[in-house]
């Protein structure tokens, strides 16, 4: 049986890297001797996760960002290049969600706003590191979906489901025209993760719900073991859900 390849010495690239997902990944990927460069929009939240990444003996680097700004995206991308010349695995976890969701609540600009953020920023991500990666002829990109991605859902409401399922079809595409330069790309897909965008749900959970769901944790181990696979190893789609899984258990 294979061993999981090293990471010491490579470059790992995380937006949404302020808390939850982002976090759980940008500090489980240090921990294994990447090089991380932390992004999200709140310099505060990306101070927190550095911290965190330091205590355990990395060196990140933060580079501030909003992902539905294209020029801001291409631009932290040029630095990275320019900076360590490589980029090894690439993390695109921002994303967002609206309190107003279903049908009857949503209007333009709140579809418009998780659209952008959740589908259009993935897409300037993306496009902006393949130039890296195809110098390179290999990579690895996951994109951070969700369960709402491959199972629309009321819960999620409209718009999220949607730029997920955008998400999740475009990630396929990568794969489909890049694997003849080497890169790879995941869509993962997790079930209810507590994470601070529960907040904006409609309805409060209690704190026995949170912690019967996916921890921050579990997803920061997921992305870890996704990185450590061979370079010949493409994970295409990865759907992972609590045990206690709400939307099997409510039926």
């Amino acid at each position: 049986m294979g061993a999981l390849r090293d990471l010491t010495g490579k470059v790992a690239w995380i937006t949404g890297a302020g808390t939850g997902i982002g976090q759980a990944g940008a500090l489980s990927l240090a921990e294994a001797g990447m090089q991380v460069i932390l992004s999200g929009r709140r310099a505060d939240k990306l101070d927190e996760t550095a911290a965190m990444i330091r205590d355990v003996g990395g060196k990140p680097v933060i580079e501030e960002l909003d992902i539905v700004d294209a020029d801001q995206v291409a631009s932290v991308a040029g630095r990275i290049s320019e900076t360590f010349g490589r980029l090894d695995v690439a993390v695109f976890s921002a994303g967002i969600n609206i309190r107003e969701r279903a049908w009857d609540k949503v209007g333009p600009e709140g579809w418009k706003s998780v659209v952008e953020a959740d589908l259009n920023g993935a897409f300037y991500c993306c496009h902006s590191v393949l130039p890296m990666m195809r110098t390179q002829r290999q990579g690895l990109i996951i994109n951070v979906a969700s369960w709402a991605g491959v199972r629309p859902s009321k819960l999620s409401g409209p718009a999220y489901s949607a730029a997920k399922h955008g998400m999740v079809a475009m990630n396929e595409s990568l794969n489909m025209e890049e694997a003849k330069n080497g890169i790879r790309a995941t869509a993962l897909c997790p079930g209810e993760v507590a994470t601070p965008i529960l907040e904006n749900r409609p309805v409060k959970l209690s704190d026995a719900e949170k912690a019967a769901m996916l921890q921050s944790e579990d997803l920061g181990e997921t992305i870890l073991f996704l990185a450590q696979l061979d370079p010949r190893v493409c994970v295409n789609q990865m759907i992972i859900s609590p045990t206690a899984n709400r939307a099997y258990l409510a039926s």
